[in-house]
């Protein structure tokens, strides 16, 4: 890997499009590089790895918020890794409010789905009328 980067050469290492590397410098998430005399901003390799960190921690769930306080532990060689855990277990903890939440919304549409007839007028159509403001999602 070269030690100076521009942003193309990091996207395409990172994996990411343009737009990714510009978004994660404005949202803190890389610092802002130095530029060259002809306005080029330089990248080191090291930004690389960072980029392929964030979209690691996003893929096992991790929001952009919670990537930049991993990254902040990471980088600040006073801290150990005491916190990790801890933000890895509040990550399992919404994830599995997240997979409660999915079963009971796929249980209310297989109710539904069940319901329907699957012809008719569509005043008639349960799934429909259940989005309803009145209508009975249960």
């Amino acid at each position: 890997m070269a030690h100076h980067l521009k942003i193309g050469q990091l996207a395409e290492q990172g994996q990411v499009n343009l737009q990714t590397i510009r978004y994660y410098e404005r949202e803190g998430l890389l610092p802002k590089p130095p530029r060259l005399a002809s306005g080029y901003r330089v990248f080191s390799s090291d930004a690389v790895r960072r980029v392929r960190f964030i979209k690691r921690a996003q893929e096992i769930g991790f929001s952009l918020k919670e990537i930049k306080e991993l990254l902040s532990i990471r980088i600040d060689p006073k801290n150990d890794c005491s916190g990790v855990p801890k933000l890895a277990k509040a990550k399992v903890t919404d994830i599995e409010q997240k997979i409660r939440t999915l079963q009971a919304m796929k249980k209310v549409l297989g109710k539904l789905t069940l319901a329907c007839p699957g012809s008719g007028p569509l005043s008639e159509c349960p799934i429909l009328e259940s989005f309803e403001p009145d209508g009975d999602i249960q």
